[in-house]
């Protein structure tokens, strides 16, 4: 069974030996950005965080057959302040006709947009490559455990979220867009651009043009990136999809990647949401062909336990739910808790 918790400062060396293994931007193998991203995250489920607007709460999956960590999920609260907006290029269409030559043509654009009351964002979903696709599904727990813990504290994240997908990009990991367009206006790499632009965005603001520029102009091959799906990323897709996200026309300035963006209300699993407590009986392995198979979180901002959740059976008679004695174990939530709960696999 796998652990779904806050990160504490502990679990460092096991951040490192992951982001080592895959060095991606959502965990970059860099010791001092994983302690930056640790240190807000503790703060954030703490609740040592007054101002939500600049809380992130970083996620990760431990193994407990193992007890290394598999994966990593994050929610920020809101992307895009007054200090660090949110910047995007909006995607347009012009139309152009010539009557003398009977010649119709439609152009697709490129605006930069800054968003300064930005939505919440879900994002820094990594699970260990060996763990893909297997039954388990460690990935979804990632995912789905962002949207429980937003649903259980729903006044601390904004009424929209969004998501950034990644787009193909070179063997090298450089971005196919940046290439074509930001590395020509700031004279930075891929990499130098992200790192720097998640202190600094006044760079892009200054040096990236103000006026809207026609895609005709790109290359070929950043044309076809733009707005399309990475292929280890079209799984995420039809998830977000599945619950509510659609794509807003919008990409990311750096490497073209789709934003997807729902209202939080309307999110299928937020939707779904219900708390109860949790009843002083556990399951027994003759009643679990009549549970239901769902993510079940316990959240409480002193002591040892910040967030956890655990995917289990569950039987809800009245107000308080039935779940396993190992998900009761793993959760540490004493009898009469109250719990949050989502569906984690569509009824039969």
């Amino acid at each position: 069974m796998y652990l779904l918790r806050d990160v504490q400062k502990s679990d460092l060396p096991g951040l490192k030996r992951l982001a080592a293994v895959l060095n991606t931007m959502n965990l970059p193998d860099n010791e001092e950005a994983l302690t930056e991203l640790i240190d807000t995250s503790v703060k954030s489920f703490s609740g040592r965080q007054p101002d939500f607007s600049r809380a992130g709460y970083l996620m990760v999956l431990e193994d407990q057959d193992s007890g290394a960590l598999v994966g990593t999920s994050m929610v920020i609260a809101q992307h895009g302040t007054y200090e660090a907006p949110h910047v995007f290029f909006e995607v347009g269409e012009r139309e152009h006709y010539s009557a003398s030559i009977g010649r119709h043509l439609r152009h697709k654009t490129l605006s930069i947009g800054y968003n300064y009351e930005g939505p919440t964002e879900i994002g820094g979903l990594v699970v260990d490559p060996a763990l893909r696709g297997t039954e388990h599904k460690p990935g979804k727990q990632l995912s789905y455990g962002r949207f429980l813990y937003i649903a259980m504290h729903r006044k601390r994240f904004r009424d929209r979220v969004l998501a950034e997908l990644m787009p193909p990009l070179l063997p090298d990991g450089r971005s196919i867009l940046w290439e074509a367009i930001g590395k020509r206006f700031t004279g930075l790499s891929y990499q130098e651009a992200d790192r720097l632009s998640r202190q600094n965005k006044e760079f892009i603001k200054e040096l990236f043009p103000s006026a809207e520029m026609y895609a005709s102009l790109l290359p070929d091959r950043a044309r076809r990136v733009l707005g399309v799906v990475g292929p280890q990323t079209r799984g995420v897709q039809k998830m977000l999809e599945r619950i509510g996200f659609e794509y807003v026309d919008h990409i990311d300035p750096f490497d073209g990647g789709p934003h997807f963006e729902a209202d939080t209300d309307d999110i299928t699993l937020v939707k779904a949401f219900k708390s109860a407590q949790l009843s002083e009986r556990p399951l027994e392995d003759s009643e679990l062909g009549g549970a239901r198979d769902m993510l079940v979180g316990y959240s409480r901002e002193n002591g040892r336990i910040r967030f956890r959740a655990v995917r289990t059976p569950v039987i809800f008679e009245g107000r308080t739910a039935r779940i396993t004695a190992e998900a009761e174990e793993l959760l540490g939530a004493p009898e009469g808790t109250q719990l949050g709960f989502i569906p984690f696999s569509e009824p039969a």
